[in-house]
């Protein structure tokens, strides 16, 4: 038996540990831990509540503009602010430009080389890999001379000495099975889309100012529309998203899809490993008649338990008795114990750090042993992110989701139980990615409709005077990050934010065990995976990358010895 620990986690966004149990070549058991300390949720106490969103959206460079969006929710529905359509529309727009760029960013940067052995691709033949790259897409980078050069690229690298964002990969590990050809169409796809990220991301950058972290405003966006006017939205920033939502269709359509469906077909033993927990948990969000209107978001709301397709949950964020924060095994503390969970509008963040002094051998698991608290779903543990999505959307019957879903199982030869894996999550990432960017096209052409029409209002003033509002209020804003359910909780009082709570994404699934031992996904998601060599634990990485951690949105702030880092003072 050994004790594997992988720390840090790299190619994620934040600081992550895990520590498995080997026996007998198989993962036994699995500890999940945050190694930072959040707190943002004290940051925001007694600040107003309309400039909460810059605040929170800065949780992290990476899951950015789904913060602001969950932050200015929970304020519009703590005071009952309803928004225009058209502020609704930019906002989906804005939230798909995040989805899109994130998900093609993890496939390619973040997780691709868990599959793709970069060094092995300098043994490829340019004119086999040109071969290969036509038989899969219309892509138009694919003559043997573009192929040639990449490679002399990499070659460039190997032989300086410097591979930069390539050194210290496992590379020549047992586990990579792509022939030299596929590797080389890999990695040249991996520095086409390195260039393209920073494109698409100009959406944010018209209708938000700026990215990663674009303005949002409680009430509608902070853009107005004239299309004679320079200063606005005009005919031509609205023609540019036209022409960018065009290009990352080429691209998830003709490079993402194509090179996931092909990586995949070579690791379809990988269909039976990193299930994890049978339970689903959606938000849902990308509405389409305001977010009261759950029935017709895009994504749709629900819970599954036990892998039942037959049956989806209704999930109401306000029910008490639904979302509860455990910390038994967290470095916090309750007023209430540790052993007893609290809703978010109840929530408490308060540090209690117990744990040895870094670095460490290993985690003391049977006490408290990571920064991130424990959410439990009806004291469930949940899994939440892209495999969530597309299952409650399956199991509502959505005729869109499930196309694309069969499409790509027929393409592969493996049937539904094959998306409860490793392979099915990093597959449900790039469908829902297919979705997303159509429905970018047809929130553009719904905006263009308006415009045309006449209505141009992006904003209401509804409730946005403190004056009008009630003593108390508490409000939910819940959204669905690239990485899975997000939500918000605030509660007002006397005009100022009195409590503020995030669960985040990789709260859910990276926590440590409740006071039950119930593991949490990424746990459970190790179990049973075989690991061939444990001093280069391939394996771990890319079941836990198939999740796209996210530690900075679940971690925040760190001193060991808990103290104050700084105090700031703004003046109004």
């Amino acid at each position: 038996m050994a004790r594997i620990v992988v720390d840090p986690v790299t190619r994620i966004e934040g600081h992550l540990r895990i520590e498995a149990t080997v026996e007998n070549g198989v993962i036994t058991d699995a500890y999940s831990a945050g190694t930072m300390v959040r707190g943002f949720e004290i940051i925001l106490r007694g600040r107003d509540p309309r400039d909460a969103w810059a605040f929170a959206e800065r949780a992290c460079g990476v899951c950015t503009t789904v913060h602001a969006l969950a932050s200015v929710r929970s304020v519009e529905d703590a005071l009952d602010i309803h928004i225009p359509p058209n502020a609704e529309l930019i906002r989906n727009l804005m939230y798909c430009t995040q989805m899109v760029q994130d998900h093609v960013v993890h496939f390619y940067h973040l997780h691709a080389l868990d599959w793709v052995d970069v060094v092995n691709a300098l043994s490829a033949d340019p004119t086999e890999t040109s071969a290969l790259a036509k038989s899969i897409s219309r892509w138009p980078k694919t003559s043997p001379q573009y192929f040639a050069d990449v490679q002399n690229r990499i070659k460039r690298f190997v032989e300086s000495g410097q591979l930069g964002i390539f050194k210290n990969g496992y590379w020549g590990h047992p586990q990579y099975k792509l022939p030299p050809a596929a590797n080389l169409m890999a990695v040249a796809h991996y520095l086409e889309a390195l260039e393209w990220q920073k494109e698409l991301v100009k959406i944010h950058a018209i209708f938000g100012g700026k990215n990663p972290h674009p303005n949002y405003l409680v009430g509608g966006v902070p853009c107005s529309i004239n299309l004679d006017e320079v200063n606005a939205i005009n005919t031509e920033r609205l023609n540019h998203v036209g022409y960018l939502i065009k290009g990352a269709i080429d691209i998830v359509e003709q490079m993402y899809l194509p090179d996931l469906l092909a990586i995949a077909s070579y690791y379809k033993d990988w269909a039976a490993i990193g299930g994890g927990l049978s339970n689903y948990l959606v938000y849902g969000d990308l509405p389409m008649n305001g977010v009261r209107d759950v029935d017709q978001f895009k994504f749709p709301r629900g819970a599954i338990l036990d892998r039942n397709l037959n049956e989806v949950h209704e999930v109401n964020g306000r029910d008490e008795g639904e979302i509860k924060e455990y910390i038994s095994h967290s470095w916090y503390r309750y007023s209430v114990g540790d052993d007893t969970g609290l809703h978010p509008f109840d929530g408490e963040t308060e540090f209690n750090y117990t744990g040895p002094k870094p670095p460490y051998e290993h985690l003391n698991v049977d006490e408290k042993y990571s920064w991130l608290k424990t959410p439990r779903w009806k004291d469930h543990p949940m899994e939440v992110g892209p495999l969530a999505r597309m299952l409650v959307a399956y199991a509502h019957g959505r005729d869109d989701v499930k196309e694309v879903v069969h499409e790509a199982l027929g393409h592969l030869g493996v049937g539904v139980e094959a998306l409860f894996s490793t392979l099915g999550r990093t597959a449900a990432r790039g469908l829902e990615t297919r979705l997303a960017v159509h429905w970018m096209k047809e929130f553009y052409d719904d905006l263009i409709t308006h415009i045309k029409s006449g209505d141009t209002r992006t904003f209401t003033q509804d409730m946005w005077e403190p004056e009008t509002w009630p003593d108390v209020a508490e409000g939910v804003g819940m959204s669905e990050a690239p990485r899975g359910a997000l939500a918000h909780w605030i509660r007002i009082k006397d005009r100022k934010i009195d409590n503020y709570q995030l669960v985040v994404p990789t709260t859910w699934n990276a926590s440590p065990r409740d006071a039950n031992g119930q593991r949490s996904a990424y746990e459970s998601s190790l179990l049973g995976t075989p690991v061939a060599h444990i001093d280069q634990p391939l394996e771990i990485l890319r079941t836990i990358h198939s999740f796209d951690p996210c530690l900075a949105c679940a971690v925040h702030l760190y001193d060991p010895h808990g103290n104050h880092l700084g105090r700031f003072h703004v003046e109004a």
